[in-house]
């Protein structure tokens, strides 16, 4: 497919095309052109830009850029902007220091505010999770932070007496760990998302965790997971706790593991984000580092193990993260950003596809019409199959764009829109556009033995403090 427009960047060629979805025009793929150009253009600049939280953990980042002329701005702001957003929802931050593209500043500045075109990241990223809105400078490069990302890692401790746990949106997942071996595990049924008080959450963890307790003979560690954003052990977004009232959420929720970890005498005690610790079970369980772990469910999920074997203190919501870059690209209600990674790697994205092979699912529930496609998977319906040729296609080409931001050696697949033959299908097109637009990247695509699935999340969760605190 040749896609073709004023703006000469935009004269890329795909090799795969998704069947369903032609006007897709991976992140990937235009980077690497802009990139390309700038390398090749005389007066070229180098951008350095750091990503800070007010903890002082820091992130840095920078590249080749076209030069400051009234030709290359447009997609020049384009570049950044978008480079921008997926690293604050892959590594997170709230204040952002640019060097070397002043005029870059101004024109971000004007998106990532309130009333802005990025209203939703500013405030989101910026006050919900680290507590300030998104601010952006422009500095000179000696005043630009240094790299920080030093926060102890976690995961891999597997001595002693130890408790995991999963808070789902139906079921509390808890196990007990001996030397890393599950002795005790079981799922309560609980309803926490319209639960408006705090004490329904609080007790509930603690009942899940008192059953794991009674089969162990103490307890030297307590590990957790649970969808939503988790900075140093406090529950900064989480839809789990979306009935308590704001009051009630800074005054019980946004502590509450420190409540849960006073109750069990001052045990090591983390909690993070569900699909870090999917990554780190995948990790664990293939015996290698370097993995990045997908979950395509009710949104699209990730979590990151790095080179070292540990998964650091990075958000990996890469539901908000761009992958496409047409500009009337799928929209996301929530974010009201286009050609996200929740529109293409998620049941939402098959929903979005699904009129599009000719189903009629009207108001049908999301959930819903996943298990329609399934089923027509089984039946051997073509539809279903273009269905997941072309996420599969969609995801070839955004797992080489994670590639340019995480060192993969493993991407760990997972989800309900990848179970059954529909999976293999999607497995089998990220390949084929790997292989062929790719072929210096060398990254290994895996879907969990049914041990990590029954047990590894919870060794993993159990995993995480160090039983020496």
């Amino acid at each position: 497919m040749s896609i073709t427009s004023a703006n000469p960047l935009d004269r890329v060629s795909l090799k795969h095309q998704p069947i369903l979805d032609p006007g897709f025009l991976p992140a990937v793929v235009w980077n690497r052109a802009y990139r390309s150009l700038a390398e090749e253009t005389s007066d070229s600049r180098t951008m350095d830009l750091a990503l800070e939280r007010p903890d002082g953990t820091a992130f840095r980042w920078s590249s080749v850029l076209l030069p400051d002329l009234p030709e290359h701005s447009e997609a020049t702001l384009k570049y950044v902007e978008r480079t921008l957003k997926f690293l604050l929802w892959q590594k997170g931050g709230s204040r952002v220091k640019i060097a070397g593209a002043p005029e870059v500043v101004e024109q971000l500045k004007a998106q990532y505010a309130k009333g802005g075109a990025r209203e939703f990241d500013w405030d989101f990223i910026g006050t919900k999770i680290f507590g300030e809105p998104i601010s952006i400078s422009a500095v000179d490069a000696a005043d630009l932070p240094e790299a920080n990302d030093s926060v102890m890692p976690l995961g891999r401790h597997l001595d002693g007496c130890r408790i995991g746990f999963d808070l789902g949106g139906s079921d509390r997942k808890c196990a007990a760990v001996i030397d890393g071996e599950v002795v005790f595990s079981e799922e309560v049924v609980w309803d926490p998302y319209f639960q408006s008080d705090p004490q329904y959450h609080i007790d509930g963890v603690h009942d899940s965790l008192k059953r794991a307790a009674a089969h162990l003979p103490r307890v030297d560690a307590i590990g957790g997971s649970s969808a939503g954003v988790y900075v140093n052990n406090e529950v900064r977004a989480a839809s789990l706790f979306r009935g308590v009232s704001e009051e009630d959420f800074e005054g019980h929720i946004r502590g509450i593991f420190g409540t849960l970890k006073e109750r069990w005498d001052g045990v090591p005690f983390e909690v993070v984000n569900d699909g870090e610790v999917t990554a780190l079970a995948g990790s664990m369980s293939l015996e290698e580092n370097s993995v990045l772990g997908v979950a395509m469910g009710t949104s699209e999920a990730a979590g990151y193990v790095d080179p070292d074997g540990h998964i650091r203190p990075w958000l990996n919501e890469l539901a908000f993260a761009p992958v496409d870059y047409r500009d009337d690209g799928p929209l996301d209600e929530w974010s009201t950003d286009e050609g996200c990674g929740v529109q293409f790697f998620s049941q939402q994205g098959v929903a979005r596809l699904a009129p599009l092979a000719g189903f009629d699912f009207g108001d049908m529930p999301f959930p819903k019409q996943l298990v329609e496609v399934q089923e027509a998977m089984k039946a051997g319906d073509d539809r279903a199959r273009k269905i997941y040729q072309t996420i599969g296609t969609c995801f070839g080409y955004a797992i080489a764009h994670y590639a340019d931001f995480y060192e993969v050696g493993s991407l760990l697949i997972l989800g309900r829109v990848t179970s059954g033959e529909g999976g293999n299908v999607i497995i089998e097109e990220a390949e084929r556009v790997l292989a062929d637009e790719f072929p210096e990247l060398s990254i290994r695509l895996v879907v969990p033995d049914e041990k990590t699935k029954r047990h590894g999340q919870a060794v993993a969760a159990a995993s995480l403090p160090s039983s020496k605190g």
